[in-house]
């Protein structure tokens, strides 16, 4: 048995070649977020619910990172109901392969 490291590409779904790759790494990482902000504001999930106007069946799939019935509009919409700000920004690409990243600031 070898011990060989791969390297990954940065993108788990892509690593593990599952479809759509991108997009679900973009809609991990807002989940994420999203996420992040709920349990930061100690907000139930009831009250959730209300605040991103879904049931609250569908904040729980999000805290569950089911992920598959939430667009990545969805999900920024999601993140402009907490007082977020949502930036797309797009640039000339630096590698022969272009690609996309969703970051976070504090």
């Amino acid at each position: 048995m070898a011990n060989d490291v791969i390297q990954g590409t940065g993108n788990v779904f892509a690593d593990l070649g599952l479809p759509e790759a991108a997009d679900r790494q973009t809609k991990a990482r807002l989940a994420m977020q999203v996420n992040a902000l709920l349990k930061e504001r100690r907000i139930k999930q009831t009250d959730a619910a209300a605040i991103l106007h879904v049931p609250q069946s569908k904040v729980s799939a999000l805290a569950n990172y089911r992920l598959d019935q939430f667009s990545v509009e969805k999900l920024m919409s999601f993140l402009n109901l907490l007082d977020c700000d949502v930036e797309i920004v797009i640039r000339p690409r630096r590698d022969a392969v272009g690609h996309t990243s969703v970051f976070a600031l504090s």
